[in-house]
């Protein structure tokens, strides 16, 4: 039934003037049926394309602020919560028929999700005046996420994205299974899980070289968690059967064995559904005369070094010496090395001729030499620059017996002057030697092959030396052993036996290869480089942790590709990481120096992406270095 109205008065007068003035009879509208009509007229109620079901949000206009493979994407307030930080979308531009491309793209979330009021901005004069004096003022509002383009889908696979989806595009949440399988989480080596989800396991893989095997970083703040990272994948790998071996500076890990004691890593494991246990299959190494933080552990022997095992030149560098006393080092050593020739102390057998013409100097010493053949000879030299030889004692039996010999050797060689540093090259030999720690016949070289067998951790407790050289002349002899072993253990998979993987951790990995000193260790880091090269293929893999990365020099950073950036909040050292981690968006390196204890952006070759990860916590017994 249409409405009525009742007619105006036409006769109406203007007050003042007195003048007629015609009233406007409204017609009477039935809205309703004109909103139908038009609606109609219009191709009938709007419904939305089939492939457009279950799309929570829509792409964007872009602005002048817009970036390359970023697009802006609008969610109604219901779906704000589907779409939290690192969640990935799928993106499909409009069909053909409706002017888009039909295109369909993956993209991930960087920023976001924000809240922002309909049809006004978040810092209007309306909003804010309203809401710092008490009322209420809360209109109607939706939610804003930045996406970043991972790549077009085509036929089930991912390409580089050579076009933009269109703006009004559907986008559509992606489930957590599709999400692990694409960002390639499902890895055996669980770190954690990605932080924006309830629970989205991160995983790496130790089953193919191209994760663990192309070598890892962990850098990050004291406190930031490194310690709780490293023992918790140590213990992963143990359970994978990948040999450990872990430099230990401070004596942390020395009861990995034992589960943890700690009231907050209890906690953490339980809301994880974890449980406390202790590392499998511990071994300790400790220099001899030197403690151990475990000494009560069964496990638990002594080694030596060995001079023959170290290069010359890696043993120069390790010891500082400068241009002048390098030069009489290498003097001393080639005086050294022809005498154990001439007394037929080396080498004796054919065999033995035969592998001397295939020494490489640069990464082994001369078999059978000592560090007190060296020290003797040194000191003989030294005396006779300072024309002081006739009373020069000579420990070693073979060259006390010989020292017209070792005379004539001398004369011959042309000794450099400088007494002084000669002296200096004495002195660095002399502390060496009475540490009792080189060539000890009480001691024995490690276990190579027992360090390797699978799912066996050995941790060399370094925390007794006090000395960053001593640490090095170790980390130095051990990484070359590893690796000749390792050698021989992947020539026997040519026989069919299964590949033995080895992972070394290398603790205040700065001290060892030091960015102020790289230029004088060319030769470390020139070996360091052969063994991660060769590693790769072998599966050797090399982790370096350190608290200082401003320390680590670009050399080694370029060895690793994979990483755990723990909180790091020197600006300088994040500007040179950004240079040498690539694929970490701008919201990532935002937050690294925020990071909480337990947090890390993990880049991983085997990722499709990096990911800021909350870090499983370590169900062993740690020692913390103050205690």
């Amino acid at each position: 039934m249409e409405p009525t109205l009742e007619p105006l008065n036409t006769n109406n007068h203007d007050e003042d003037t007195n003048v007629a003035v015609p009233s406007v009879q409204p017609r009477a509208v039935d809205l309703a049926a004109e909103l139908a009509a038009a609606v109609e007229e219009a191709g009938g109620p709007f419904e939305p394309h089939p492939d457009e079901e279950g799309a929570i949000g829509r792409t964007m206009y872009d602005t002048p602020a817009a970036r390359d493979h970023t697009i802006t994407v609008l969610l109604p307030p219901e779906a704000v919560d589907a779409l939290p930080s690192q969640s990935l979308v799928r993106i499909k531009s409009r069909p053909i028929d409706r002017g888009g491309d039909g295109r369909q793209y993956l993209a991930v979330v960087t920023a976001g999700p924000f809240a922002e009021p309909d049809g006004l901005r978040a810092d209007a004069p309306l909003i804010v005046t309203s809401t710092v004096r008490g009322a209420t003022f809360l209109p109607r509002w939706h939610g804003r996420v930045q996406v970043q383009i991972l790549g077009e889908e085509i036929d089930g696979t991912l390409h580089p994205p050579r076009f933009r989806p269109r703006p009004s595009s559907p986008v559509f949440a992606i489930s957590q299974e599709e999400t692990a399988q694409t960002l390639k989480l499902n890895g055996e080596i669980v770190v954690g899980v990605a932080v924006g989800y309830e629970n989205l396991p991160v995983g790496l893989t130790a089953r193919r070289k191209d994760a663990y095997f192309r070598h890892v970083g962990v850098l990050g703040t004291t406190g930031s968690g490194k310690s709780t990272d490293v023992a918790q994948q140590i213990g992963q790998l143990n359970s994978e059967g990948v040999a450990v071996v872990i430099f230990d500076t401070e004596g942390e890990y020395t009861r990995i064995m034992e589960a943890t004691e700690d009231p907050r890593m209890k906690e953490a494991l339980a809301r994880r559904r974890l449980k406390p246990e202790g590392i499998k299959n511990v071994g300790i190494y400790h220099l001899i005369g030197r403690e151990t933080r475990n000494p009560d552990y069964d496990d638990n022997r002594d080694f030596c070094l060995e001079l023959a095992a170290l290069s010359r030149y890696v043993a120069s560098e390790i010891l500082g010496l400068n241009e002048a006393q390098d030069d009489r080092f290498q003097k001393a050593y080639d005086i050294t090395r022809r005498f154990l020739m001439e007394l037929k102390i080396y080498p004796v057998t054919e065999e033995e001729k035969a592998e001397l013409l295939e020494l490489d100097e640069m990464e082994e010493g001369f078999p059978r030499m000592t560090l007190q053949h060296l020290y003797d000879v040194t000191r003989y030299c030294a005396d006779r620059v300072a024309k002081e030889d006739g009373e020069t004692y000579l420990k070693t039996p073979e060259f006390h017996a010989n020292r017209e010999r070792l005379k004539k050797l001398c004369d011959g060689e042309k000794l450099p002057a400088n007494v002084f540093s000669w002296r200096k090259v004495q002195g660095s030999l002399a502390r060496l030697l009475r540490l009792g720690i080189f060539d000890n016949p009480k001691s024995k070289q490690p276990d190579y092959e027992k360090m390797t067998e699978p799912g066996r951790v050995t941790v060399v407790d370094l925390s007794d030396t006090d000395s960053p050289q001593i640490n090095n002349l170790v980390i130095s002899q051990i990484l070359r052993g590893l690796q000749l072993q390792q050698e021989r253990n992947y020539r026997a998979t040519e026989d069919g036996a299964d590949p033995r993987k080895v992972m070394v951790i290398v603790e205040e990995a700065h001290e060892f290869l030091s960015r102020e000193r790289i230029g004088q260790m060319q030769t470390l880091f020139a070996q360091v480089a052969r063994i991660a090269r060769r590693g790769r293929k072998r599966w050797l893999g090399l982790m370096f942790a350190t608290q200082l990365p401003q320390h680590l020099p670009d050399e080694v950073l370029g060895l690793i590709n994979n990483f755990f950036l723990h909180k790091l909040t020197d600006s300088n050292v994040i500007a040179r990481l950004r240079r040498s981690v690539g694929g970490i968006d701008e919201g990532l390196w935002d937050r690294l120096p925020n990071l909480a204890a337990g947090q890390a952006i993990v880049s991983a070759t085997s990722f499709a992406r990096p990911l800021l990860v909350a870090l499983d916590p370590a169900p062993c017994k740690l020692l913390m270095a103050d205690v």
